[in-house]
């Protein structure tokens, strides 16, 4: 694979003159940049025996922001000009008014390569893609009889960045991304149920073709398919819940994680502000938020404001240490910014946002933990779910679990909803499996409109008094 040369934006936009806008703007102002971005995207979906989907996306612009106190001006626009510039510096000028403010210190450069600069697009040959795609259906078809439909997606993108600050500090940094994806639907006895497994990262294309690579996806589509069709009706109330490691740790993504950004915490609306120094977990319990992991989905050689990404500990053996910061709300609480700033888009003013939020494992067996399960489920495998951010509510579907009665894993069941409020899950952790890893790079993160990719992680762990909802009483 051949890298792309990097095309600095000032070939459009020429950095003096840039520059000078910029200052205009943000002058008296707390903080700002220029952030420029070049992206491209492609797609592939192959679905029921042919190619569905091929679609191709380019796009370039930049966005200007002033920062005043609590104030943010933003504006934002396609047009790589000068004139354009001028424009968005006045927009953004509104928010600072009289000014008065002092220019935070800027970011620290780093010389840290945490992922190729290489264009996964280009990498391989468009027909190459197409070919793998087609081997993909046909090998999972191939697989057992009771499969009735396959589909497989590839998709891959280039996003080039450059921030550029009134103080005169200019970063840049290049970020690729690829995913390969695998579904199948299996029909026995009139019954239809789905599996589906995939993954990719900051890496090439090259991985995620080679047959060892997508015949294991698709081997993992059909057996979740498969021990579907097995599933019976899920028990429904309080009891014991083991959690699988890796995937899992999506629900602290969404039940914990959120509720340790930044801005939560400084407006009070987290369910953890004003903890800071208190037990908040069993102990034993350390929560990590590592945007520094070589290649993976959730890693970020810098922030979109170009702080330099850190491994952040959020939670010490129980204990909440710290939250996940942007520059605004690090200044407002008066702490350092964690690497956390990020944005969808140069359309997007950046935020408190997670990266790689994982959970450290523990010493106790996994298989150890689960039978100690007198009357529960073990879940391996979530759908999607929904949380408020104010009080830390969860609702979590399984699209994996098994009932477990006296230590005994049971039957799959079917329809298994988790409830409860991360706060409280926390201090409900029993046991920490040694078996903690991460996703296998498929996460996503929503967020005020906002969507960027991260990555989840854990060990087996086991909860008590845990609400599941299910479809038998």
């Amino acid at each position: 694979m051949t890298n792309t040369p990097f095309r600095p934006f000032e070939t459009t936009l020429p950095l003096d003159a840039a520059l000078s806008e910029l200052r205009a703007a943000t002058d008296g102002a707390d903080d700002g940049e220029i952030f420029a971005e070049r992206r491209k995207s492609e797609a592939l979906v192959f679905d029921d025996g042919r190619l569905k989907t091929a679609s191709y996306d380019a796009s370039e612009g930049f966005g200007l922001r002033a920062v005043n106190g609590e104030v943010t001006g933003y504006a934002h626009a396609t047009e790589m000009s000068i004139a354009a510039l001028k424009r968005a510096a006045e927009t953004a000028r509104l928010a600072v008014g009289n000014g008065g403010g002092t220019l935070a210190d800027a970011p620290q450069p780093t010389n840290a390569r945490l992922y190729t600069d290489a264009d996964p697009i280009a990498g391989q040959p468009f027909p190459v893609k197409i070919d793998t795609l087609r081997e993909i259906d046909a090998f999972a078809r191939d697989m057992d009889s009771r499969v009735v439909q396959v589909s497989a997606s590839l998709a891959a993108s280039l996003q080039e960045i450059e921030i550029l600050r009134p103080d005169g500090v200019h970063l840049r940094d290049v970020r690729p991304m690829t995913r390969v994806n695998v579904s199948v639907i299996v029909e026995q006895g009139g019954r239809r149920e789905t599996g589906s497994a995939g993954g990719g990262g900051r890496i090439g294309l090259d991985g995620l073709i080679a047959p060892a690579d997508w015949q294991a996806k698709a081997r993992e589509a059909l057996r979740i398919a498969l021990v579907n069709l097995d599933a019976v009706p899920a028990p429904a109330g309080v009891m014991e819940v083991a959690l699988g490691p890796g995937w899992p740790g999506i629900l602290l993504h969404e039940a914990i994680g959120h509720g340790l950004e930044g801005d939560f915490n400084r407006k009070e609306t987290s369910a953890f502000a004003g903890l800071m120094g208190r037990r908040v977990a069993s102990p034993g319990v350390t929560v990590l938020d590592d945007g520094t992991l070589p290649d993976r989905r959730g890693s970020i050689t810098i922030d979109d404001e170009g702080t330099p990404s850190r491994r952040n500990t959020l939670i010490e053996d129980g204990i909440l240490v710290g939250y996940m910061q942007d520059r605004q709300n690090a200044r407002l609480m008066g702490v350092s910014p964690t690497g956390n700033g990020r944005r969808q888009s140069y359309a997007h003013a950046p935020m408190p946002r997670m990266t790689n939020t994982y959970m450290l494992g523990g010493d106790s067996d996994p298989a150890d933990l689960v039978a100690q399960i007198r009357d529960g489920i073990w879940a391996v495998g979530f759908g999607g779910g929904q949380v408020d951010i104010t009080n830390g509510k969860f609702v979590f579907s399984c699209t994996e679990a098994y009932r477990v009665q006296d230590g005994k894993i049971g039957a799959p069941v079917k329809g298994a909803t988790l409830i409860g409020d991360g706060a409280t899950a926390l201090t409900r952790i029993r046991g920490l499996g040694n078996d903690m890893e991460l996703d296998p790079g498929m996460g996503n993160c929503g967020k005020d409109g906002q969507w960027v990719p991260v990555g989840v992680g854990q060990p087996t762990v086991l909860m008590g008094g845990l609400t599941v909802g299910g479809s038998a009483a």
